[in-house]
């Protein structure tokens, strides 16, 4: 492989800087802080080069595709690597006992796991005077190709379940990454119990035992791994010596000495952990990670459109009078607008905060679905229609409108949004709109949006609406003004359709007419068209006592949740 020259860019995914480069074979390559100091050894020419891979690799007992793997010297002076392919997308082999227990167990993706490490590593919840050791994560390389289904061992059934839950996004899964860790020199429990003299039922006693003494240490500082095992758990090579010499000396009572020896390292903390694509936190620890995210999240929602400095791999770029926080979803190769001037937003919106937790569909008949996220945030996500050619109402009427106008696209919602609440109009809160790193499978069949957008540029030189990927666009579950919500942690609003209202009683038929012909009446007053909207466009808000949120003239509020058929009258 011939080397090249690559930019590199700072990128903080979920909290982890990385330094960013593209490698010599058009693939990405994602350095933390401790592998910075080495980057020349991770050029992939020096640890990924064909015959040097196939070489020097040692499978490690247990494992399918985890490697020990030293890199060629650099400067007289070689690594010692771990390099694994990550699993997320794959059924968890566990026993049944296990399964059980963590029944909702799922592969961490790359940069969940190397978070997770990394927070574990800073050590900044439970006992102070606990520290459970790690290896040290390095980097993340994602190869150019993509795998066919077959080739990544990740079910069918899972593939077909993300993608019926999170249309246009589950293409990444077909990519590989490859995780890079330090390789830690010392014995797990099962090579160091090969050192002391013990028969099969002591061991596998002490193995036992040693095991629930790892996982409750995790439980203490927060955390759990499903599949924890002996294997896991590594004496330092110093450590492992010390107990060989015990044996090595001509002592009956050697056994006892050494398992006395080990267990005190264990009670002292001396030992590491692997292996973490299992890793989560405990839910006492979870919930306190999220009550403090939404907390963070909700103040820097009320501050958003206050600057922030900005971090090297963000922009800011306003759009249609809209502004924006700009940068990579790292993790699918997806383009992520975040509105406001507020950088500390970003990471809240990376597609792994909300592509995988549980959702409800709330459209028959669009993709529209609510979520709350990783960081106990509500938002509603749906796929844009723009570029498709709707001229059929759901009635199966036909209406002109449509086919004259075209549907918005997600950054013209975004502007009706935000133009319509600032002149009084209430609308739901957008909060982002993500471009999926997967190309479009269906064709884009009207053009005219992507012609008129084709001058607009992201702060790379791209066009901001590209025909061959989907776009994604995520706004706020309304559950109240957001001063309000900020100031209530709980007896929030819940919002609710007029169509869904009338049909549960809560206003009849003729006052969701009412509301209905307010809006589109104001909407006319101001300059927009929206002759389309439907009571399933609006919202009202109800309280925790059946009662309808009311605005400043006592009359219910009502909040345009649809944009894409609102068009602004030509003047």
């Amino acid at each position: 492989m011939e080397k090249t020259l690559s930019k590199k860019s700072l990128v903080n995914v979920l909290g982890v800087v990385y330094v960013h480069t593209k490698t010599s074979d058009g693939g990405d390559l994602y350095l933390t802080r401790f592998a910075e100091p080495y980057e020349e050894h991770f050029d992939i020419t020096n640890w990924y080069e064909k015959n040097w891979f196939d070489e020097h690799k040692i499978r490690l007992k247990g494992t399918s595709s985890v490697y020990r793997l030293p890199t060629k010297e650099v400067k007289g002076k070689s690594l010692d690597l771990v390099v694994k392919n990550c699993r997320v997308g794959e059924d968890v082999p566990l026993d049944t006992h296990t399964l059980e227990e963590f029944c909702d167990a799922e592969f961490n993706s790359p940069w969940e796991e190397f978070s997770l490490v990394t927070e574990m590593r800073e050590n900044t919840y439970g006992p102070k005077e606990m520290r459970v050791n790690t290896q040290r994560p390095m980097a993340i390389y994602v190869p150019p190709e993509k795998m066919q289904f077959w080739q990544s061992g990740r079910s069918r059934e899972k593939i077909n379940r993300i993608r019926a839950k999170h249309p246009g996004i589950d293409l990444d899964i077909l990519k590989q990454y490859k995780l890079i860790y330090e390789w830690i020199k010392g014995k797990n429990l099962i090579e160091v119990f090969e050192l002391i003299n013990v028969d099969s039922t002591e061991l596998v006693s002490h193995l036992k035992k040693i095991n629930y003494m790892g996982i409750g240490d995790l439980n203490k500082k927060g955390y759990l791994v499903a599949d924890m095992k002996p294997e896991h758990i590594i004496i330092s090579e110093e450590n492992t010596e010390r107990i060989k010499e015990i044996g090595s000396a001509q002592d009956i009572d050697a056994p006892r000495k050494q398992t006395e020896l080990l267990y005190q390292l264990l009670n002292d903390g001396k030992y590491s952990v692997i292996d973490y694509e299992l890793l989560s936190r405990t839910p006492e620890h979870e919930d306190a990670v999220k009550s403090s995210r939404r907390h963070s999240y909700l103040d820097d929602q009320l501050n958003r459109f206050t600057p922030t400095p900005l971090p090297t791999h963000l922009s800011y770029k306003e759009i249609f009078g809209v502004p924006y926080i700009y940068g990579h979803a790292e993790s699918t190769g997806g383009r992520l607008w975040v509105v406001g001037k507020n950088a500390h937003l970003f990471d809240y919106f990376l597609p792994e905060r909300w592509r995988k937790t549980p959702s409800i569909r709330l459209s028959f008949s669009k993709e529209v679905f609510y979520t709350i996220t990783k960081d106990n945030i509500h938002l509603v996500w749906k796929t844009s229609r723009v570029g498709e050619m709707h001229n059929i109402e759901e009635n199966g009427s036909y209406n002109p409108k449509i086919r004259q106008f075209g549907i918005n696209s997600p950054f013209e919602e975004f502007a009706l949004s935000y133009e319509l609440n600032r002149t009084g109009i209430p609308c739901v809160y957008v909060r982002a709109i993500y471009m999926t790193g997967s190309a479009k499978i269906e064709p884009s069949t009207d053009m005219r949006r992507y012609e008129s957008h084709k001058s607009i540029l992201d702060p790379e030189g791209n066009p901001i609406l590209q025909e061959n990927h989907n776009y994604i666009t995520i706004r706020g579950y309304y559950n109240g003004p957001d001063q309000w919500v900020a100031e209530h942690s709980d007896a929030l609003y819940t919002p609710i359709d007029l169509y869904k209202a009338t049909y549960r009683g809560i206003i009849d038929g003729a006052e969701c007419q009412k509301l209905l012909d307010e809006v589109k009446e104001k909407l006319k007053n101001a300059g927009y068209n929206g002759s389309l909207l439907k009571t399933n466009d609006l919202l009202l808000a109800i309280d925790d006592k059946g009662d309808i949120m009311k605005n400043s003239s006592g009359k219910p509020e009502v909040i345009i949740c649809n944009f894409e058929l609102i068009w602004k009258i030509p003047s």
